[in-house]
């Protein structure tokens, strides 16, 4: 990324770029950066977009091929076209050889490092991945996005923020936004506030349900499940949700058992760093055995439902019941 800020900086563009990754968020951002970049603004003549996986290679490639219209480059965006995990040879060979004005920017969430078209645009171009960011980045953005509002806000808050909210940047602004809403009139946000408007992740909501669960309030656990049946969420979700929480339980507990730190925890399982001493505390709640047989448990209400021999929502609701009890 830090090349691609040089890029941005200097006006020195590369002939292609891939931006791929999880964080949506900065994709977009980079995607309308560079689009504004390299284009004089209002120039819709030499821009076009294409999106989906129904997209053209070859009408792609006759555009590339004409020369634009007073100006040194067009530009070409494709956007989740899906060409980076299917074999696209002939777009591969093009950008070997395409000409200097023509210049393309994919914008895609997965591809294949070992196909011919990434190996082409590594060659011609830029690769930049953009992944989720890290627990301390994503305090300095919070913080430089309440601070720009002329707002204030404890360093406690912040991090209660991003642990209700999640780690998604995008939904990080939505919520952000609603909460400069809410605090209108006033400088200081507040945790209060927070509890208030601010939705909690589902990730979180599953998080809340599992933990009502090992402390055996079952009421609890069960309100949680019924407030995601509430948010259209499908029973066999929740249970997906519920099983990925368990193998990330029990993935921390063998880690931590081993003396690893919560830097190699985080990297290893995928979980943001400053949520890590939750997902610790938690994790000690149950037995390595515990989780096993809970994860079997799910295997089996999940392999119930699709017989036939229970229907999901109550499948579901007797699991909670069992480890709640």
């Amino acid at each position: 990324m830090k090349s691609l800020n040089e890029d941005l900086k200097t006006g020195q563009f590369k002939q292609v770029y891939l931006l791929y990754g999880e964080e949506s968020y900065l994709k977009k951002q980079y995607k309308d950066r560079l689009s504004k970049a390299m284009l004089p603004e209002g120039d819709t003549m030499n821009y076009a977009y294409y999106e989906g996986k129904g997209t053209d290679v070859k009408q792609v490639i006759d555009l590339a091929e004409t020369l634009p219209f007073f100006a040194p480059r067009r530009l070409i965006v494709m956007e989740d076209t899906g060409f980076f995990k299917s074999a696209s040879p002939e777009l591969s060979e093009y950008i070997r050889s395409m000409p200097e004005t023509a210049c393309f920017l994919f914008v895609e969430s997965e591809v294949d490092k070992r196909g011919k078209l990434y190996k082409a645009v590594k060659e011609k171009g830029r690769i930049v991945e953009m992944t989720r960011q890290d627990g301390a980045t994503l305090q300095k953005w919070v913080l430089s996005m309440i601070q720009k509002e002329g707002k204030q806000i404890t360093q406690s808050a912040v991090r209660f923020f991003l642990t209700k909210v999640g780690d998604d940047m995008e939904n990080i602004h939505g919520e952000l936004e609603k909460l400069f809403c809410y605090t209108m009139g006033r400088t200081e946000i507040t945790i209060h506030d927070m509890e208030e408007i601010c939705t909690t992740h589902i990730d979180n909501q599953i998080f809340e349900m599992i933990h009502a669960v090992a402390e055996k309030r079952q009421k609890q656990a069960l309100l949680y499940y019924y407030d995601l049946l509430a948010l259209k969420e499908p029973p066999m979700r929740i249970l997906f949700l519920m099983v990925r929480q368990f193998r990330i339980l029990m993935e921390v507990s063998e880690m931590s058992r081993r003396g690893y730190g919560k830097k190699e925890i985080s990297e290893h399982v995928k979980i943001p760093p400053f949520a890590v001493g939750k997902y610790l505390a938690q994790a000690q709640k149950f037995s390595i055995r515990k989780l096993r047989q809970i994860l079997e448990d799910c295997a089996g209400t999940e392999e119930e439902v699709k017989t036939g021999k229970l229907a999901d929502t109550m499948a579901v609701e007797l699991l909670i019941m069992q480890y709640s009890s």
